[in-house]
């Protein structure tokens, strides 16, 4: 077919000289011209000269390093993150150019390439408190919470007004369990901000890891004097209520939750527990076949339904709701124990032997609070 887009067609002889006028505008490119042009602001026109540069010299690893600053003021990470490690592979030694690879990754979101070069940037200064930042939030985003509280706490220590850095070694801390670590940390940021709402559920979340929990009520008390409409502060201080066996409190509480969001289906599998405890089991089969159907991960509902289902004598649906229980997780004796129970009232009695060796070896462990109130930390700030 023939081709009927617009075409510019130069005389040769035009040709030639524009290729002539162009070859010393482009030899004519000095590391100092690009310098200067990135100094005025424009930084397409010194990437250009960047390259030209190393067009003329492609060993030269400093205008290598020098074009990946460049793309990184363009935020155009994915290019600097190449040519960085272009420079690197030229001159392994080149001060700063790890530090300013590990920031290209970290601003791609790609924690665990970021961690390399700037463990390699901190090695080569261990006094920078970027380098070391970034590394501690690198190990955050790649959910090494342990490993980011030990990056993150000298650096918040030299810096105690930055409350953003203090905010994610407080949520390292945490999900690492280490709460002695985030409940000083969660004090020095109600210090600054004493209504913060998150600063109070986090301090309750930590405290209840230490066992305090009296005074992670209080503190989820304070939450939700200062946020009322909020159905997590509600659900964390049910679920306080609930672990210390103060129902009456624990209902109302999971009742708020409701009342602001219907289909919390942690508040109606918590309620249903409560209403199995009472001998209540009409009322209990509906709450948790309720917060199964919104979310068949909540692992008390299949528990309890399993109970629910045994009673009635509905043994086939209370073996599938137990398996998924232990399914969800293995190291919990009480879905065995059910299962196992099931499987004696159905005359399954080698089945029912090898759930109760299984409970034999296992010991049960208190579920926490962070993991009632969210399933993974909160993301990096952009």
């Amino acid at each position: 077919m023939k081709d009927l887009s617009p075409a510019v067609h130069l005389p040769k002889a035009w040709a030639i000289w524009a290729a002539l006028l162009l070859v010393p505008l482009l030899r004519g490119q000095t590391p100092a011209d690009a310098i200067a042009l990135e100094r005025q602001g424009k930084l397409a026109e010194a990437a250009d000269a960047w390259r030209t540069v190393i067009a003329r010299n492609p060993d030269d690893a400093p205008a290598f390093a020098s074009l990946g600053v460049v793309l990184s003021k363009q935020l155009r990470y994915v290019e600097a993150a190449v040519v960085y490690r272009k420079a690197l592979a030229l001159n392994p030694k080149l001060p700063g150019i790890e530090l300013n690879l590990g920031l290209a990754e970290f601003k791609q979101g790609h924690f665990e390439a970021a961690v390399g070069p700037l463990r390699a940037a901190l090695a080569e200064d261990s006094r920078s408190a970027q380098a070391q930042a970034l590394l501690g939030m690198s190990y955050y985003g790649e959910k090494k919470f342990v490993l980011a509280s030990q990056a993150l706490a000298p650096v918040a220590k030299s810096d105690p007004d930055n409350a953003e850095l203090h905010q994610i070694l407080a949520q390292s801390c945490l999900w690492a369990k280490k709460y002695t670590c985030a409940l000083d940390e969660f004090k020095q940021i109600l210090q600054h901000n004493p209504d913060s709402v998150a600063a109070h559920m986090l301090s309750g979340e930590a405290l209840d890891g230490l066992q305090r929990t009296p005074e992670a009520i209080a503190e989820f008390q304070a939450a939700a004097k200062a946020s009322p409409q909020e159905p997590d502060v509600h659900f964390g201080l049910g679920y306080l209520y609930w672990k210390s066996h103060q129902y009456e409190e624990a209902e109302r509480e999971f009742h708020s939750v409701l009342a602001i969001d219907p289909n919390h289906a942690q508040a109606l599998a918590y309620l249903g527990d409560i209403a199995l405890k009472k001998a209540n089991w009409d009322d209990a089969l509906s709450l948790l076949e309720k917060a199964v159907s919104l979310k068949s991960d909540v692992r008390i509902a299949c528990v309890d339904l399993g109970a629910v289902f045994m009673q009635r004598k509905q043994y086939k649906e209370a073996v599938a709701v137990l398996q998924h229980a232990v399914q969800l997780d293995p190291a919990q004796p009480d879905a065995h124990y059910r299962l196992g129970r099931v499987y004696q009232a159905t005359g399954k009695t080698a089945e029912a032997q090898r759930q109760f060796a299984k409970v034999q070896e296992l010991h049960a462990t208190e579920d926490s609070l962070v993991s009632k109130m969210s399933a993974a930390p909160p993301p990096l700030p952009p």
